[in-house]
């Protein structure tokens, strides 16, 4: 096969060797998917044959699908919490994975309020770096001459914690940019950063970002992409440009750094990027101390071919905001993964947002689809549903990601809702639908319906004493702001008129239902800054009347309208926003530390 017929772009062939080569193992595992998936299995249940778990379930040694998929339950994480803890609390026994656990990624989902922790084994670090070293081969079909310049990347890590029994705990990133993998990668035109290692590998989120911008200006010509993670941290770095670029254009024009930035290897490795450049530092000046900001990015970086975030899923809020700073540029949304698996790559990048599909590689674990019925409540281990291999799926369904991994988990549900659009060879292609249950999301937060409910009936607590009481709420995320923020529509019914409660009273209920929502939402407000305060819309009375009313005239039926409890439909918006009597706002920061694992 032609090397130039790997992939349908409209660019060509590869750029190197060493893309034809990527581009030939994407090939290799995508035309044999399911017996990619087959061995997958295989290679898993026979070197974890002798753990606990997959004792437990009487294999006696069998590693084919019927038997697996006859004998294994599907698990959520609140099953495997119990053995989790175990190992957290130091079990080195081979409880999930017969090779020995060495850190826990911190998920971004939440169990009881705390962030879930995922037990991985060293080699994972190897599997994520093979999706990694893909992504740039197929991006060069789209976009030539990535070799001539460098990528503007807005990269942090977060804090992590120690388990009792020693391991760390720590967001899939952070232990990917603390690795070896990123730190010693060696050198690749294609994939040139103009952050300094020492800047994405410092704890403190102001010196980090400082020092991330502070490079990008001064390379601002040679930048050909600009990214972070997702699209709130893209907008985060542009927010940071506005609040800062009267002292980083001090540093540019003297060349010194400023005193904020106190981190030791920081500031020896910034006196080989910094010089006085007034000229630069005049620019710099000019475009900043503009009032309109529009198309700001290809102002500053006027040679940006891209946009490299993730623009899927909620992160889909942000696009008009990014194409407003960008003047519309193209918006890239290469991989997709979760703290437990790496899942595929997307093979056609350059596509709209609301296009891209990811393509699933068949040897980053073995994937399994339940479908997705919205009203089903799942399966019992008495009556397992029917899940479908991935070569099996059918195009335009809905299904629930489930996955058996080399670290240990067997038939976990992940709670994401894929759509399958079409097959690369016989390998899946999916959308990202949204994650399962989850109401709210700003940044890497997830609020679903019950814990939005908890906080809420906290904070109403706060009412009591005034006679009053809420009698309908809803919510949005509001990302006009930046950063974003929650916003939650109360109407209150209050017995005394003489008695009710005062703004003071209002911003502490908003407080109070920060204090109620869960642990990753509070690291993002408090350590990162990328969520503002919660506000608290109160409504006057009879607004949900006229919600429901207006559900009914657009066709809902009256028994069975339910109000929503998220919101996001124009119309509804302004409807409630035309009926707001008070505004309130979070008065400070809810109780968050990056306490150590129990």
């Amino acid at each position: 096969m032609a090397v130039d017929s790997i992939l349908s772009s409209p660019l060509g062939p590869p750029a190197c060797e060493k893309d034809a080569k990527a581009l030939q193992f994407i090939e290799e595992m995508t035309r044999n998917a399911d017996s990619v998936q087959e061995n997958v299995l295989a290679q898993i249940l026979t070197r974890n044959a002798q753990t606990e778990y997959l004792q437990r379930y009487n294999l006696n040694g069998a590693t084919d699908r019927d038997t697996f998929k006859s004998k294994i339950p599907m698990v959520t994480y609140e099953d495997l919490q119990p053995l989790i803890q175990r190992i957290a609390n130091g079990d080195r026994s081979p409880i999930l994975s017969a090779h020995p656990v060495s850190e826990f990624l911190t998920s971004s989902g939440t169990s009881a309020g705390e962030r879930k922790l995922m037990p991985t084994i060293k080699e994972e670090l190897d599997r994520r770096q093979l999706l990694y070293s893909l992504l740039m081969p197929v991006m060069n079909l789209y976009v030539k001459g990535l070799d001539k310049g460098k990528g503007l990347y807005f990269l942090f890590i977060k804090s992590e914690t120690k388990t009792p029994g020693g391991l760390p705990a720590r967001p899939v990133l952070t232990s990917y940019y603390k690795s070896d993998h990123f730190k010693t990668r060696p050198y690749d035109p294609y994939n040139v950063y103009t952050s300094p290692n020492e800047a994405i590998l410092c704890p403190d989120s102001f010196q980090s970002m400082y020092t991330q911008m502070l490079c990008g200006l001064y390379e601002r010509k040679q930048v050909l992409r600009v990214g972070a993670v997702f699209a709130s941290g893209l907008l985060r770095a542009i927010r940071f440009l506005q609040l800062n670029w009267q002292q980083l254009t001090e540093d540019i024009r003297t060349g010194s750094l400023n005193p904020k930035v106190t981190d030791p290897s920081i500031r020896e490795c910034m006196t080989r990027v910094v010089r006085p450049d007034p000229e630069l530092a005049d620019f710099i000046t000019k475009e900043c101390s503009k009032d309109n900001w529009e198309r700001i990015i290809t102002r500053i970086w006027p040679n940006t071919k891209y946009l490299d975030v993730i623009v899927t899923g909620a992160m889909a809020q942000y696009i008009p905001t990014l194409d407003y700073y960008s003047g519309g540029l193209p918006k890239a949304c290469t991989m997709y993964a979760s703290s437990e698996c790496y899942f595929g790559l997307n093979l056609n990048p350059m596509c709209k947002p609301s296009e891209v599909s990811y393509t699933i590689m068949p040897n980053m674990a073995y994937f399994e689809f339940l479908p997705h019925e919205p009203n089903s409540t799942g399966s019992t281990r008495d009556s397992p549903p029917r899940l479908v291999d991935l070569a099996d799926v059918e195009i335009g369904k809905e299904y629930e990601l489930v996955i058996t991994t080399y670290a240990g988990l067997y038939r976990y549900r992940v709670g994401d809702i894929l759509r399958v659009t079409g097959f690369h060879n016989s390998a899946p292609q999916f959308q990202f639908v949204r994650r399962k249950n989850v109401l709210l999301s700003i940044d890497s937060d997830k609020t679903d319906e019950a814990e939005l409910q908890a906080a809420v009936e906290n904070a109403s607590r706060l009412l009591r004493e005034f006679n009053t009481s809420v009698v309908e709420y809803t919510s949005y995320a509001d990302t006009k702001t930046i950063p974003g923020h929650y916003v939650i529509y109360w109407e209150l019914l209050g017995k005394d008129s003489g008695n009710s409660p005062s703004d003071q009273v209002l911003e502490q209920c908003c407080l109070a239902m920060e204090e109620s929502l869960n642990s990753v939402y509070r690291q993002c407000r408090v350590a990162d800054n990328s969520i503002g305060p919660l506000e608290i819309r109160v409504v006057r009375n009879g607004t949900f009347e006229e919600l429901m009313d207006y559900a009914i005239s657009r066709g809902a039926s009256i028994n069975q309208y339910k109000v929503p409890r998220c919101v996001s439909f124009t119309p509804i918006m302004e409807l409630l926003d035309s009926r707001v009597v008070s505004s309130h706002f979070s008065p400070s920061l809810p109780q968050w530390t990056p306490e150590r694992r129990r």
